[in-house]
C-alpha cells in the first residue's frame, strides 16, 4: 500500500525509540536501568485524582468545548496572573491533547511552505518535525557547551532572514537543563523587536522544575512581545501527569482561534475528565510540585558529580528539568576490542547492550557530540546506573 510522501520527512522520535528498545530488553529479561524517557517517576497527587473522580461522578464524561471547558481557561489566565505576571483572557487560551499538540497547532497553524523557523540548538525533538510537517524550512543556531547550550542574541540576529517567521524554544530546556534568566530573555527580546513579523513560541513545559534563585522567567513579559508570543505549558511535569496527556497555550487571539479551528478537526476538546481534574491541579497549593522539585534537585545533584569523575565527559549543570547532557566526544573512535564507538548512536546501543543503561544520542536533539540522560528515576536507580556507566566507560580504549 502506497504512503502518503510526508511520512517521509520525519523520523520516529528517538526518545520513543530508545524507550521501546529498552522495553524490549526488559521483556527478554534484562536489567535495563531506563534513563530515556522524560518522564516523572511519581504518582499524580492524590487530590487531583480525587478530582478526576468526583467530575466523573457528576457526569463530566460528555464532549468538551474544542478549546476546553470554560472554567479551566480561567484557573489558566488565574496561573498565568499568579505564578508570571502575565494577562491573558479565557479566549486567548487553548486547551489540548498535551503540550505536544500545542506546539503541533501553532506551528501548522501559522508556518506555510518555505517559511523559515529558527530553532537554537539543542532542541527537543519535536519541533523540527513539527516544522517539516509544514512544509517549513527549520534553521538551526548551534549552541555548544562552552555557551551553556544558550543562545546569544547576535547568533539571533545573524540567523533573522525575510523568510523568518517563527522561533521556538524551550526554558527550562529539554534536553540540557538549561535555564535563560530575565536578562538573557531581554537580550533576545531586544533582537525581536526589530524584526516585528516573527513569532516566538515559548514551550515551558518544564516551568516547575527549575533550581534558579531567580525563579522562572517567560520570554512573554516583555511589552514589546506581548501580541506575538505564544506560551505553551502542560500538567506533564509538574504535576506528574503525563499519562493524562493535557497541555494548553496562551496566544495571541488571532492564533487562538486558528487553533481551536484546527484542532475541531483533529480531536476536538482534550479529555474531560482530565481537564476538570486540571483546574484542581492549578488552583491547589503547590507543595507536592515543590516536593518533586527538591527530589530532583537532590537526584541532579548526585548525578552532576558522579558524571564529572568520568574520564572525557564534560558537563554543564542544568539549573531547571531533569536531564543531564554530557559531552561524550571523547569516546567517538574507541573501542573495547568488539565495538568500536563512531558517534552518539554508537555509544547509546553500547551503553544500552553493555551496561543496561537506556540513553538518548545527542543528534536526536541537534548536538551529535552529546547524550541525554534522564534523572526522572530514584536515587537508587541513579546510584547503580552511575557505577554501570562508569565500569562500562571505562573498557572504551
Amino acid at each position: 500500500m502506497k504512503l502518503a510522501q510526508r511520512l517521509s520527512l520525519f523520523s520516529e522520535p528517538q526518545t520513543i525509540r530508545m524507550a521501546k528498545l529498552a522495553r524490549e530488553l526488559k521483556a527478554d529479561g534484562a536489567d535495563i536501568i531506563d534513563l530515556s524517557l522524560g518522564e516523572p517517576d511519581f504518582c499524580t497527587p492524590r487530590y487531583i485524582c480525587d478530582a478526576a473522580t468526583k467530575a466523573m461522578a457528576e457526569c463530566y464524561t460528555k464532549y468538551p468545548p474544542v478549546a476546553g471547558f470554560l472554567d479551566l481557561r480561567e484557573a489558566v489566565c488565574r496561573k498565568l496572573k499568579r505564578d508570571n505576571n502575565l494577562h491573558f483572557e479565557p479566549s486567548q487560551i487553548v486547551v489540548s491533547t498535551g503540550a505536544k499538540q500545542c506546539l503541533a497547532n501553532v506551528v501548522l497553524c501559522t508556518i506555510d511552505p518555505g517559511d523559515e523557523v529558527i530553532i537554537p540548538t539543542p532542541y527537543w525533538v519535536t519541533y523540527a518535525s513539527l516544522v517539516e510537517l509544514a512544509e517549513g524550512r527549520p534553521v538551526f543556531i548551534h549552541c555548544g557547551i562552552e555557551q551553556d547550550f544558550k543562545l546569544k542574541p547576535e547568533q539571533l540576529e545573524a540567523a533573522i532572514t525575510p523568510r523568518t517567521r517563527m522561533f521556538i524554544f524551550s526554558s527550562p530546556c529539554n534536553p540540557t537543563g538549561s535555564v535563560y534568566s530575565h536578562e538573557e530573555l531581554a537580550a533576545l527580546a531586544a533582537v525581536f523587536e526589530k524584526h516585528p513579523d516573527i513569532l516566538v513560541v515559548s514551550d515551558e513545559i518544564y516551568e516547575y522544575i527549575n533550581f534558579t534563585d531567580g525563579g522562572h522567567q517567560s520570554i512573554a513579559q516583555f511589552e514589546s512581545l506581548k501580541d506575538r508570543v505564544v506560551v505553551v505549558n502542560g500538567f506533564s511535569k509538574g504535576f506528574a501527569m503525563t499519562g493524562w496527556r493535557l497541555g494548553y497555550m496562551a496566544a495571541p487571539l488571532a492564533i487562538a482561534q486558528a487553533c481551536d479551528k484546527l484542532q475541531a478537526q483533529f480531536t476536538s476538546g482534550a479529555n474531560s475528565v482530565a481537564q476538570r481534574a486540571a483546574i484542581t491541579a492549578l488552583d491547589a497549593d503547590l507543595t507536592p510540585t515543590e516536593a518533586m522539585t527538591a527530589a530532583f534537585k537532590e537526584r541532579r545533584d548526585f548525578v552532576i558529580p558522579a558524571l564529572q569523575e568520568i574520564e572525557g565527559m564534560q558537563v554543564n549543570i542544568p539549573e531547571g528539568a531533569f536531564y543531564a547532557f554530557p559531552n561524550v566526544r571523547y569516546y567517538f573512535g574507541k573501542t573495547n576490542g568488539i565495538k568500536t564507538i563512531h558517534n552518539d548512536e554508537d555509544l547509546t546501543m553500547y551503553l544500552l547492550h553493555e551496561a543496561h543503561i537506556s540513553s538518548v544520542n545527542g543528534g536526536a536533539f541537534g548536538n551529535p557530540d552529546c547524550i541525554r540522560f534522564s534523572f526522572a528515576t530514584s536515587m537508587e536507580k541513579l546510584q547503580e546506573a552511575m557505577k554501570r556507566l562508569k565500569n562500562a566507560l571505562q573498557q572504551l580504549h
